[in-house]
């Protein structure tokens, strides 16, 4: 069995449950499948929801400057659906060394096509598939590549005119569950702004959906209209993302725990001096961050601003710097270290890591980049083992 080794015991000995439960939890994700088949004890063991939502395995050490996972634009398209089985395209993960090389560490094929990426989390996936409705998403999918299953979660409730659509996913370790948070704002007919935004959360362990208002005590009864549709960042517990309430913009934080919205203030005027293209929250050294990347209104030419807020909620804390910058360009995600990860346009797609202290880049060598998602750590998991939906499949 390779170079995990199990004892082999005689007909006179056995070994206790709690001795099996050890030995196994000890190995790799990969070893644990394999020795589900010893016994019908030893799957009750593996296949156990606790035991599977226990063993997530680390990759990480400290001599690396974290993970990229990256596909490749599809050579053709095949619907996720129609071909649950079919092994279309690769998905890598690579470690950044210190010298800004990179190491591939596996390549496996992922089972669906133009089903975008939207987050990593624990060692799940999670992809969305496009609506024909605008700004809406058909179908959400989990997936964990290690183990080689991949299930469409329950479909989501309703699906009226929306106006934006925010995914947010996340791991909840008081529970040891995962959640997905999905941020709706409805369509008003023939009125400027949308009527209002909702909340639903899909909670894994029950494989199910729930729906409630969003509701911020600080705002004093304003009405949110509209979110930006980048993923929400996933940080101390909460999922956060841009909102707005009439001419008020902050940060909506959602806490997985208790299941609140709270308000974050941005960085005061942090617009002046700056024509906006885009924007994205982000963690940098531990803090939550703002990037934005724009036009300088003093000579029109690119400018990123860095905001970081270095106390936690505390809107005093927002600390800032600014570094020139390609305005076509487009964020990542920041690194350990805390360099940029930046897409560059130019003849051709680029993934660019930047140093906003030494100004200094360098291009990753990472072939026609499709969803590039970068992690700290990366993680190794059995959930989704054995399904917890009825549309999961096995792709091995």
């Amino acid at each position: 069995m390779g170079e995990h080794m199990v004892p082999m015991m005689s007909q006179h000995h056995h070994l206790s449950d709690q001795m099996v439960y050890d030995i196994l939890s000890r190995l790799p994700v990969k070893s644990i499948i394999r020795f589900r088949y010893v016994s019908k004890s030893w799957d009750s063991i593996v296949t156990d929801p606790y035991f599977k939502l226990n063993q997530a395995k680390s990759l990480s050490n400290n001599s690396h400057n974290g993970y990229v996972i990256y596909t490749k634009y599809p050579q053709k398209y095949i619907p996720c659906l129609q071909y649950p089985q079919h092994k279309v395209e690769d998905l890598c993960t690579v470690v950044c060394n210190g010298d800004n090389t990179l190491t591939e560490v596996s390549r496996i094929e992922i089972p669906c096509l133009y089903e975008p990426i939207v987050g990593f989390c624990n060692g799940l996936f999670i992809l969305a598939s496009p609506s024909p409705m605008e700004h809406s998403f058909q179908y959400i999918y989990l997936w964990n590549p290690i183990i080689r299953k991949f299930m469409r979660v329950a479909r989501i409730l309703g699906q009226p005119s929306t106006s934006s659509v925010t995914l947010g996913f996340a791991y909840h370790p008081r529970k040891n569950d995962f959640k997905i948070l999905r941020l709706v704002c409805f369509k008003n007919k023939g009125k400027l702004l949308p009527a209002k935004a909702e909340a639903e959360v899909y909670t894994l362990s029950t494989a199910s959906w729930r729906k409630f208002s969003i509701s911020v005590d600080s705002l004093s009864g304003l009405n949110i209209y509209r979110i930006s549709e980048s993923p929400s960042l996933f940080f101390n517990g909460a999922l956060h993302s841009i909102a707005f309430s009439r001419d008020y913009k902050f940060i909506l934080s959602f806490d997985v725990d208790d299941e609140r919205f709270r308000e974050i203030r941005l960085p005061q005027n942090y617009l002046v001096g700056v024509s906006l293209r885009k924007e994205w929250l982000t963690i940098l050294k531990g803090s939550l961050a703002l990037i934005v990347i724009g036009d300088a209104q003093i000579d029109w030419s690119g400018v990123c601003h860095i905001w970081v807020m270095t106390e936690y909620g505390v809107a005093k804390s927002w600390t800032k710097k600014s570094v020139p910058m390609d305005k076509h360009a487009k964020f990542l995600s920041c690194t350990i270290n805390g360099e940029l990860l930046i897409r560059r346009y130019d003849l051709k797609v680029r993934i660019v890591s930047f140093d906003p202290e030494s100004l200094k880049e360098e291009v990753l060598r990472i072939p026609d980049p499709r969803d590039v998602i970068y992690t700290t750590n990366f993680v190794e998991s059995l959930v989704l083992l054995d399904g917890l939906s009825n549309e999961s499949y096995s792709l091995g």
